[in-house]
This record gives C-alpha cells, sequence and structure tokens, in this order.
C-alpha cells in the first residue's frame, strides 16, 4: 500500500485538474480504515484511503488515458471515467469508495490531483474534459 503520511496538521495543499479550486487532503483513521479527508471550503469528503493504490492498479491494466468524469453523489457518472469506476460495484470495494453519505461523488476531481503529487500518475490540466495515466 502507497505510505499515505499527510495529517490535519501537514495536509497535501492540491489543486483541481484545472487548477481553477483549491483543496486539502490528509489521513486519518475512522472505525479502524485509513480515511482520506478532503477539505474543500468548509465542506469535508472522506474517501476509503485504499483508492489510491486500487486507482492506480486500475489504470496501469487500462494502459491509457482515462477521462476523470466527476459528478456530486445524486448525479450519474458518465460510464468509462474514473468517477463512475470510484462508484462502480465492479471496483474493489463493490461500490462507493466516498464515505460520507450524500458527499460520496467528486471522485474523479479530488483524488487525480493527489494521485500525480504522489508521482503515480500523469494528470491533464485542460479547462475541462481532463484525463488520466497511471506512471
Amino acid at each position: 500500500m502507497m505510505k499515505l503520511d499527510r495529517t490535519k496538521e501537514n495536509p497535501w495543499k492540491l489543486k483541481t485538474a484545472p487548477g481553477t479550486s483549491e483543496y486539502t487532503m490528509y489521513v486519518d483513521e475512522k472505525d479502524g480504515i485509513k480515511v482520506l479527508v478532503c477539505t474543500v471550503g468548509k465542506t469535508a469528503l472522506s474517501y476509503d484511503a485504499r483508492c489510491v493504490d486500487d486507482l492506480h492498479a486500475m489504470l496501469r491494466k487500462h494502459g491509457d488515458w482515462m477521462p476523470l468524469g466527476g459528478a456530486d453523489e445524486q448525479k450519474p457518472a458518465k460510464d468509462g471515467t474514473v468517477e463512475a469506476w470510484g462508484r462502480s460495484p465492479k471496483n474493489p470495494v463493490k461500490g462507493w469508495y466516498g464515505l460520507k453519505k450524500g458527499l460520496r461523488g467528486r471522485f474523479g476531481v479530488y483524488v487525480p490531483p493527489l494521485m500525480e503529487a504522489l508521482g503515480l500518475c500523469e494528470l491533464e490540466h485542460n479547462p475541462k474534459d481532463n484525463r488520466m495515466r497511471a506512471r
């Protein structure tokens, strides 16, 4: 598993792929599970931290660029995107990596920049329709 060691006091400071929004991420533990806490303004989202390794493995197997997607939990994710994979019953957790009911979406928005910061992927930085691929 990728070593994820940033704390609330020393979070990753990230920007969305287009560079339009800043947010922070750090690792915490909840109910015995490592959790990525993503803070955007005053909103805190959380994702199962194993998503980093699982997404990297999927992208390596995929072998090519994959669109990020990005949708709130209440909206459907476009097929073939990172967002769709992050909530698919066919991924390793058999569903959502997002853990906070009502705020489980936006996986394709907030996790890819973290993976780029960790050196695990290449990420496009266009105004929209960005993609990623494994390194």
